[in-house]
């Protein structure tokens, strides 16, 4: 064989090792996650079953978990940077809801997505802070105004510095190496007065805009739990219905339903302590996942 044939043949195995492996190199997959405070997390960690634990060890070696949370008592914020996991949320949190530990919609979203997808490798980079608004603090479109009517104007403009945060994570990565493909969203019950509610679509549409705008991503899945008073999750799901890859999940306080998510009983301070307790906070997690999957697997297949 001629030498420069024998070169030629060397050259085009190493051009089709290179763009093989090239191939095999997936993206870090992104999901975003907002809201307040039952998207913070009350389910008790304490519920966690064995084959719980043994599905989050697994979790943990594809998925890296970034968690801004509800601030401790005026000072820090919580943070969370490593492996997917529980919160070890601060002291109020844990007599309120007669917990060491806690977690959020992540958790068994997670151990569902890393099952179904052992070979992908996740980012979830989670902004919440509890008895937010959507009108006040999470505006997209913040004003001082609209701070004040909800007497949030002393708290961080929470959209700003959701997205701050998320920059900063994803200034970790690579360029090129990573790709959001999709937002959870918990939040409603703090616009249940007059004009928060009555404003709530156009206010979930901006930041649903806003996000998509800023990342690139106009296809972006937005998923939000119908959390809220009954306007407020009426216009989720009007912007659901008119808007491209928005789904609104709705769950029932009925204990015969299927898509049913039980509370805490108990009283805290003379009045009902609320929130999604163990058994609740699970079956939203998985009602996220069989959403994604349902409607949005091909972003992850892609």
């Amino acid at each position: 064989m001629p030498k420069a044939v024998v070169v030629l043949s060397l050259i085009l195995n190493l051009v089709f090792t290179f763009n093989a492996r090239s191939q095999d190199v997936k993206k870090t997959k992104v999901f975003l996650l907002a809201g307040q405070s039952n998207m913070d997390g009350r389910g008790a960690a304490s519920g966690l079953t064995k084959d719980d634990l043994k599905q989050l060890a697994f979790a943990q070696k594809r998925i890296h978990f970034y968690y801004k949370g509800t601030v401790n008592n005026g000072k820090e914020p919580l943070i969370i940077d490593g492996p997917l996991d529980v919160t070890d949320p601060w002291p109020f949190v844990k007599d309120k809801f007669r917990l060491n530990k806690s977690f959020g919609p992540e958790l068994f979203f997670g151990l569902a997505l890393s099952k179904a997808y052992p070979r992908e490798k996740f980012l979830f980079v989670k902004r919440s802070q509890g008895g937010t608004s959507l009108y006040g603090a999470w505006n997209p479109n913040w004003s001082l105004e609209k701070a004040r009517l909800k007497s949030e104007e002393n708290k961080p403009k929470l959209f700003e510095d959701f997205i701050a945060t998320t920059d900063a994570q994803l200034s970790k990565l690579p360029p090129g190496s990573f790709e959001i493909i999709g937002m959870l969203w918990v939040q409603g019950e703090s616009d249940s007065s007059p004009l928060p509610s009555s404003t709530y679509g156009q206010n979930i549409t901006a930041l649903i805009q806003k996000v998509r705008a800023y990342y690139g991503v106009q296809d972006m899945p937005f998923l939000m739990l119908g959390v809220g008073s009954k306007k407020v999750v009426a216009a989720m799901s009007e912007t659901s219905k008119k808007s491209l890859n928005v789904s609104l999940i709705r769950k029932s306080n009925n204990p015969k339903a299927n898509n049913y998510t039980p509370i805490y009983t108990h009283n805290w301070n003379g009045k009902p302590a609320g929130h999604y307790n163990y058994t609740g906070m699970k079956k939203i997690g998985n009602m996220f996942f069989d959403t994604y999957q349902k409607y949005y697997a091909n972003f992850i297949d892609r």
